[in-house]
């Protein structure tokens, strides 16, 4: 994710959790979306950004194990460390929802 599409989110959190506390006093119910495809649209695209970032970095390293001119290393170790901390960022997201998960369960009401 890119640093504007992370403050964009932050942004939208910060309005969704100012709604629900005003809502919530006056028994109304909180509206769940984010934008224009809600939370469960853009976790799916950041999650097929990640796997588009991993297909292009494994099949640019293909080509360059081929002998492709036009492919040079530096630009593979690139991608590949591009995939791997997208990967390891989506791990850490789904992680934080794990736990907020357990935590709003285990909440006494």
């Amino acid at each position: 994710m890119s640093s504007p599409a992370i403050q964009s989110a932050l942004a939208q959190m910060q309005t969704l959790a100012t709604q629900a506390g005003g809502q919530a006093a006056k028994g109304q119910q909180v509206s769940t979306m984010v934008g224009q495809g809600g939370f469960a649209g853009e976790l799916q695209a950041s999650i097929q950004r990640i796997n588009r970032l991993q297909q292009a970095s494994s099949a640019k390293a293909m080509a360059f194990q081929a002998g492709d001119p036009n492919v040079e290393l530096n630009d593979v170790m690139v991608d590949m460390q591009k995939a791997s901390v997208a990967f390891q960022m989506g791990l850490q997201v789904r992680n934080r929802l794990v736990s907020a998960y357990r935590d709003v369960m285990n909440m006494q009401v």
